[in-house]
């Protein structure tokens, strides 16, 4: 919020909104009025300094906030007493967030706080919600986003008939959702779906869930018994922004999982980003790289083993971000990513390709293809021999990790233009490979060389070590032949 927005919101709202900060002394007829309160998350925030407060009995809004910029590791402390005693006093709280609170447990008696609509409960420790967390009968929000130890719901969440926002994202310890959870019909945000077997939630009770807008992820689509559930699943698919569809890492049946993926088709004109991952068909349905899409603007198909190809990507019109990773079937990679004469790729800036063991071969032929592609990355790809690239001339970024110097020297030659180099493990990098390299580094600043231990010099002669030092090119060396920082000084 701009600084002037800011004092405006502020003097409007001066009788009933307090910024807590540095006091530690208030007068009840002052506390008394506060109606909005928010204070600074600090490292230990005691109960002292909030005793005062259990008088302010019209307070709506409780929100502990941070200034600057919060890091992963950082860890907050707050009184127990505070959660315990003073939190019960307030019984008009509307909103409460006790986000990034090293909080184990939530004490019962917040769920006696029967006007609360906001509950914001992320990135705490909490293993489990209270039982009686229906209780909150009037609830429309709940974030335990990031609660890694988040392991259970109790079975009274269903009684949240008027829950709109449930966010589960980055839970990992929370395997499955009450079994009823379809009939939540109010809800609008539903982050995570974890798929059950017999007697859990099942994909056909989504069918109830036609308001779902935003971030969705469904997990366990393996236990997806039929595609016929899936289709009465997708009814609620249409307001997705972000789409992840997940199967387990196990064996499956092809056919059964393209058909399943083929019925969750999400709605073309919301989709910015998909995510496909562990499904086990031998090729994707025609949906997926479809130019309906026109919004997707990030897509990655991560550990689909038995495909044997990729989708016709090239065809996203907005398409910036891919990443195909853990494709072990996929051989060959060429203009099959299109089928078109049209500029292939036409927005795509960053590709990247990672754990592709079986590939050997990347042709395209086509002056039309990458036009925008930045950063380029190959990792892990030991079999890949043959790449045929026409001019990449937007690329800045090159990484290339785990592959053959084959692919070392074509990728140098298409793309002239590069900046920043980054090659790791190259197997076959000898001094004579490359002096073949190296003069294709006209417009390389930034070079980083690890564990290529075949090469013995930077440069062939004092006279070229002399002339890049005039340039000024930055050089990282790790884990490699001492031989090559003698070449440079």
């Amino acid at each position: 919020m701009h600084d002037l927005m800011n004092d405006l919101a502020a003097f409007v709202a001066r009788e009933y909104f307090l910024r807590f900060e540095n006091q530690t002394e208030m007068a009840v007829e002052a506390l008394a009025k506060y109606r909005h309160m928010s204070f600074m998350r600090e490292d230990y925030v005691g109960f002292q300094k909030f005793e005062a407060f259990q008088r302010a009995r019209s307070l709506r809004t409780l929100l502990a906030v941070y200034v600057g910029v919060e890091q992963s590791w950082n860890t907050f402390y707050i009184s127990n007493k505070i959660l315990v005693d003073l939190l019960p006093q307030l019984k008009l709280l509307r909103v409460l967030s006790l986000s990034r609170f090293d909080i184990s447990e939530v004490p019962d008696s917040i769920c006696h706080l029967d006007h609360l609509r906001y509950l914001n409960l992320s990135r705490t420790n909490i293993s489990k919600l209270p039982e009686n967390v229906g209780n909150l009968y009037n609830l429309q929000t709940l974030i335990v986003f990031g609660c890694k130890s988040l392991s259970t719901l109790p079975k009274s969440f269903l009684k949240l008939k008027k829950l709109r926002h449930f966010d589960i994202r980055d839970t990992p310890l929370l395997e499955k959702l009450p079994l009823g959870i379809g009939e939540l019909r109010n809800l609008q945000t539903l982050t995570k779906i974890i798929i059950g077997g017999d007697g859990e939630f099942a994909i056909t009770e989504l069918k109830g869930l036609k308001d779902l807008h935003g971030d969705i992820s469904i997990e366990g689509l393996n236990k997806v018994q039929s595609s016929m559930h899936a289709r009465e699943a997708n009814l609620s698919l249409k307001g997705i922004n972000k789409l992840e569809l997940k199967w387990d890492d196990v064996s499956g049946r092809e056919t059964l999982e393209k058909e399943i993926l083929n019925e969750l088709k999400p709605h073309s004109d919301k989709l910015k980003m998909l995510e496909v991952k562990y499904y086990k068909g031998i090729e994707f349905p025609n949906w997926v790289g479809d130019p309906s899409f026109h919004q997707l603007v990030q897509v990655s198909l991560h550990g689909c083993r038995k495909c044997t190809s990729l989708p016709l990507l090239g065809r996203l019109p907005s398409l910036k971000e891919l990443l195909i990773q853990g494709m072990d079937d996929v051989k060959v990679i060429s203009l099959e990513l299109s089928r078109s004469t049209d500029v292939t790729f036409p927005s795509l800036e960053i590709l990247r390709f990672e754990d592709m063991s079986s590939w050997e071969v990347w042709s395209t032929n086509s002056e039309v293809m990458f036009p925008r592609l930045r950063e380029l990355q190959i990792i892990k790809c030991p079999d890949l021999i043959d790449v045929s690239l026409e001019a990449l001339p937007s690329l800045r970024v090159l990484r290339i990790e785990g592959c053959g110097e084959s692919v070392l020297r074509s990728l140098v030659q298409a793309a002239s233009s590069t900046t920043k180099l980054e090659i790791r493990s190259i197997f076959g990098l000898t001094d004579e490979v490359w002096r073949g390299v190296i003069v294709n580094f006209g417009a390389v600043e930034e070079l980083c060389i690890r564990d290529c231990d075949e090469i013995r010099y930077l440069w062939e002669s004092d006279v070229e070590a002399s002339k890049e030092r005039k340039r000024r090119m930055r050089i990282t060396l790790g884990a490699t032949s001492y031989h090559l920082l003698r070449s440079w000084i």
